[in-house]
């Protein structure tokens, strides 16, 4: 299944390029649109890509979620999954051997954005080392994210449906700290928003690795969220997936 996953990526481009081009042109807009808020009293650095360069990583993952979502409703649809059930095959390992594809795809994307980033002029204050964090992170961000599409995958069984997750999967993105710290939100009813959503602190663990380099606080407390989502999103998605094979 993870060999299976692999190939079918690399057989895809079309269904590749546009989640690693989209970031990309989305940061150009904010970088040269929002590039002022660097002016703003207590911003955490003088360049904003090197501030907008971390959302980057997150709507990757984003993704992922439709990605491995609508490969796994492509399998119930033409009848693989059904051939699937008669194998002994646990749950568990099948939702893994659908993820090795995706996880593959976010280290490519995250050292093809983080070059882009650092050619573009942003800064990378945690070294060398601090690559090989980032990369740990965005593979269990992308395995989470990848576990929400095999949970909507599974219950409804058809790619409409896992693309219509698409516009709630961003309204978490832009209801978060992608574009201003959570102190120098104005709106109280946005910081409250961006304070409780968990993808801000999945994008400010990655941002800090790129302004402050080593900040314990916030690596700690992404790590916490993304390894949770990871699991339940895997438990679920097994969970899910061993109930339709009874049916």
């Amino acid at each position: 299944m993870a060999a299976r996953s692999v190939t079918r990526l690399v057989r895809q481009p079309a269904a590749i390029i546009p989640s690693v081009i989209f970031p990309l042109f989305l940061l150009a807009v904010n970088a040269g649109g929002l590039n002022a808020a660097t002016d703003l009293p207590g911003f955490p650095t003088d360049s904003y890509i090197t501030f907008a360069i971390a959302f980057t990583f997150i709507q990757s993952a984003i993704f992922s979620t439709m990605n491995a979502g609508q490969s796994l409703a492509q399998d119930i649809e033409n009848g693989f999954f059904s051939r699937l059930v008669l194998t002994p095959m646990r749950p568990s390992a099948l939702m893994a051997g659908q993820l090795v594809g995706l996880v593959l795809l976010g280290q490519f994307q995250a050292l093809l954005y983080f070059a882009v980033g650092i050619a573009a002029g942003a800064d990378f204050a945690a070294g060398i080392g601090g690559y090989f964090v980032l990369a740990a992170l965005v593979s269990i961000i992308s395995v989470g994210f990848g576990g929400i599409g095999l949970i909507m995958a599974i219950r409804t069984g058809s790619g409409e449906a896992v693309q219509g997750m698409f516009p709630i999967m961003f309204v978490l993105l832009f209801f978060s700290s992608m574009t201003l710290p959570r102190n120098l939100i104005e709106q109280d009813w946005y910081r409250f928003l961006a304070t409780i959503n968990p993808v801000s602190y999945l994008i400010e663990a990655i941002r800090s690795l790129f302004i402050v380099g080593w900040d314990a606080e916030a690596l700690a407390l992404g790590f916490a969220i993304a390894i949770v989502l990871a699991v339940l999103s895997i438990a679920f998605a097994a969970r899910s997936l061993k109930g339709r094979m009874l049916k």
